[in-house]
């Protein structure tokens, strides 16, 4: 997946992330992609609730040895 823009939220704690998330989505275009790499073990159902209550979609949710990879596409 190619991703406009990528965000490095690692060891910041909710809600940075989430904050950080919308501001970078807020200079994509409709359509573009945004990856948030985060370590806060919360940020998991915080970006399912973020998608769900901006209508950006989830389009990518996964876990790896050290963070928490997600990735949404603009609404």
């Amino acid at each position: 997946m190619n991703f406009d823009k990528v965000i490095d939220t690692s060891g910041l704690n909710c809600p940075l992330p989430i904050l950080k998330a919308k501001k970078a989505l807020n200079d994509l275009t409709s359509g573009q992609l945004l990856k948030v790499i985060a370590t806060d073990p919360g940020a998991w159902r915080d970006f399912e609730a973020f998608a769900r209550q901006t209508g950006h979609e989830l389009v990518l949710q996964e876990k790896t040895e050290t963070s928490f990879v997600f990735g949404l596409k603009r609404r």
